[in-house]
């Protein structure tokens, strides 16, 4: 079965718009209708820049002048936009805490179109928070600063720590009010993106059993991220095989970092493999593999530890949505499918396990390894150990081979950070065996060990009482310094920074943030 041509000849060419400062390609819109709604500008009072991505610009062959002047900024509040850009916004389904909504779609987002970057990827851009579209479902359309200020920080915080993720390119302040518990500032985020492609995209033709759209959208999305699997004999099956290769990949890396996505909705899984939407996502501070912040998730359907499962039962949905393309007969269609679903396991723990290897100074695999990482976190759980900063002590010269003069070196070290003194103090028995382990690696000396272990152990990670407080200064002090330092940090997140110790500590008891919410 071969992929028609259609979706590749859209995903490849769509509609160019050379603007003076820049070309934008709408493929997406070159789509049928049905795929997406035309969505109407809705002007704002006072469109005011809070926040430019020079260097991402730049990358995109965005000229950051021209975004930054008036025409600019008015384009990304989706206050007016140059002549020959129409946004559309994007129709999809999806599946919402495990019960599926047919009819779900970009109710407060619309995509501008592609530009080419300066390394031949193509790239959306997106604005979200820029009003009501045909597919609101009675919603504002708008977002509230906060929002904007975490996705921000939380998307460019992933990207610097080598995390698959959709990029901040601008946050925009309206002007204007929007309403949730309290009047909140507007603003609007400018989002780029491999594609906005989700698993729910998938289902919305699946639920209607729109054959015909279902094989567009996949020959698009092959054209787009799998150009390979246009060549197989099986070019829709090798394409849901690289979807769960990428999650599988994509999942590992947050688990490797304490991240917690928060609202794992198939409408929130991107088929490119990126991570997408930072609502009410949050990194772990102290170790517990059931730790949950969403103010939603009463029951941990999206808990830290849940997340591989989590992902692996979205990507199930699309094996179902897939289906028709997959074989005729239905049951085989079904063996093919479960067998590509049966992979996710073993890629996910090969990853997921390679990545812990390497934050503890391992190079060369061996059986036992899975169980001295699973101790580790079970005295990290038992301790209440920070997760980054465990991570990070180990890394320490002075805690991977402990000498008399290195030991005197450590109680220094532990008298200036309290916290790496009761990381080495707490895991003592752990220690030992994973000191022996490090000796079987062979001749690997110990600065070029800790230089590869601060390299994959964040020493800052943007930790949530710092991005409450830098949108607390933003909302009610209309102070975006705590903003721009939080970001500053973040997306230097390996590099020891002189003066920010405190972004590098959890939070005291008093700034203690247990729930994170989305803001629609």
């Amino acid at each position: 079965m071969q992929p028609g041509s259609t979706g590749h000849a859209f995903a490849q060419a769509g509609i160019k718009r050379r603007m003076t400062h820049f070309t934008l390609t709408q493929s997406y819109a070159a789509l049928p209708e049905r795929f997406y709604a035309p969505a109407s500008l809705t002007p704002v009072s006072s469109p005011s820049l809070i926040k430019l991505n020079t260097s991402l610009a730049q990358t995109l062959g965005l000229d950051p002048a021209w975004l930054a002047s008036a025409e600019g900024i008015n384009m990304l509040a989706g206050h007016t936009m140059p002549e020959g850009i129409t946004p559309i916004a994007l129709a999809y389904a999806g599946h919402q805490f495990g019960h599926f909504v047919p009819q779900l779609g970009d109710g407060r987002a619309m995509l501008l179109g592609d530009v080419t970057d300066t390394s031949g990827h193509v790239r959306e851009i997106k604005l979200k928070g820029a009003g009501r579209t045909a597919l609101s479902r009675r919603g504002d359309g708008r977002a509230a600063l906060g929002p904007v200020l975490r996705e921000y920080v939380m998307s460019e915080a992933m990207a610097a720590l080598g995390v698959p993720t959709t990029r901040a390119l601008a946050a925009v302040r309206t002007g204007e009010r929007v309403y949730r518990e309290i009047p909140l500032p507007g603003a609007v985020l400018a989002r780029v993106a491999a594609s906005h492609i989700r698993v729910g995209t998938f289902q919305f033709f699946a639920a209607r059993e729109d054959h015909a759209g279902l094989r567009l959208l996949a020959d698009y999305a092959i054209a787009r991220h799998y150009p390979q699997a246009a060549q197989s004999a099986m070019p829709y099956l090798e394409f849901l095989e690289n979807v769960i290769t990428a999650q599988a990949q994509l999942v590992a890396k947050w688990m490797n970092l304490g991240f917690i996505h928060g609202v794992m909705n198939t409408d929130n899984m991107a088929i490119s493999g990126e991570t997408l939407d930072y609502g009410p996502c949050a990194f772990m501070e102290h170790y517990d593999h059931s730790t949950v912040f969403s103010y939603i998730d009463e029951r941990g359907r999206y808990a830290y530890a849940n997340q591989p499962s989590m992902a692996l039962w979205d990507l199930t949905r699309l094996a179902e949505a897939l289906l028709p393309l997959l074989a005729e007969e239905e049951t085989v269609a079904i063996e093919l499918a479960q067998k590509a679903l049966n992979q996710f396991e073993a890629q996910f723990q090969t990853a997921y396990l390679a990545g812990m290897r390497a934050k503890i100074g391992l190079t060369q695999p061996l059986a036992e390894d899975g169980a001295l990482v699973q101790n580790l976190l079970t005295a990290m759980h038992k301790n209440r150990l920070d997760f980054t900063q465990t991570f990070r002590t180990l890394s320490q010269t002075e805690v991977m081979q402990p000498t008399p003069e290195r030991a005197e070196h450590t109680q220094a070290v532990g008298a200036q950070l309290p916290a790496s003194h009761r990381v080495v103090s707490t895991l003592a028995e752990w220690l030992p065996a994973w000191r022996h382990r490090l000796a079987q690696e062979g001749a690997v000396t110990l600065a070029a060990r800790a230089a590869a272990m601060q390299a994959v152990n964040p020493l800052y990670i943007p930790r949530n009482h710092l991005v409450e407080d830098m949108i607390s200064k933003a909302i009610r002090q209309e102070d975006d310094s705590a903003f721009e330092t939080l970001l500053a940090v973040t997306t230097n997140p390996y590099q020891e920074q002189t003066g920010r110790a405190q972004y590098a500590r959890p939070a005291q008891p008093h700034e203690v943030v247990e729930h994170t919410f989305c803001g629609t």
